[in-house]
Parts: C-alpha cells; structure tokens; sequence
C-alpha cells in the first residue's frame, strides 16, 4: 500500500519505509495491546475492549508518521517540527480513523 501511495505522489518511498517499518513492528505492538490474548489462533478484535483497540491503532498511527516525518525532514537539527507534525497530524488521523470507524461498525444486538 505505502508503495502505490509512493507512485503515485511521487514521494520517493517514504511512504513504503513506514510502511514497513510498521508492518514488522506490528506483532509487538498488538502483543502490548492485546496481551496474551493476541496469541490464541482465535483471536478477534471484536473480542476485545474499545480502549485496547484505540490504544493499538494510536501507537501504530504515532509510529507510522514519526517515522515518516522523520525521513521526509531527515534532519535532527528540525527535531521540534517533527515532533509537532507527528503530533498534530497523528490527532488528526486517529480523530479521523474513529469518526469513520464508528460511521461503519455493526451494531451487536
């Protein structure tokens, strides 16, 4: 996914590097979110409480843009511009990420 955003906005594979940088700290992240429970072959989100399930989406959109921004900058003399685009556009997107998850989750009756 990070690779086709890259394509196409011609961002020279940062987008990618985040990416994958998120994909393969993705089993520790769900592993301190989830606990023991992330290790059952049946595990499922649903199972889980609202709180866990933001706290998880929160680390791994905070991970994903610091280091995104920290290869578009790519420079430690700006430390405090990247620590405020991580953080307000990291607000920005999980607000986002929970509007839009609420709008289409399923109501259990």
């Amino acid at each position: 996914m990070g690779l086709m955003v890259d394509i196409f906005s011609d961002t020279m594979a940062i987008h990618a590097a985040s990416t994958v940088t998120l994909a393969y700290l993705r089993p520790t992240i769900m592993r301190f979110c989830f606990g023991v429970n992330f290790e059952l072959q049946n595990f499922k989100l649903t199972n889980t409480n609202r709180a866990q399930r933001i706290t998880c989406l929160a680390l791994m959109i905070v991970i994903h843009h610091f280091v995104f921004f920290n290869l578009e900058i790519f420079s430690y003399e700006n430390v405090l511009l990247i620590l405020k685009k991580v953080a307000s556009i990291s607000l920005a997107t999980l607000i986002m990420s929970l509007l839009l998850g609420s709008l289409f989750s399923v109501k259990k009756e």
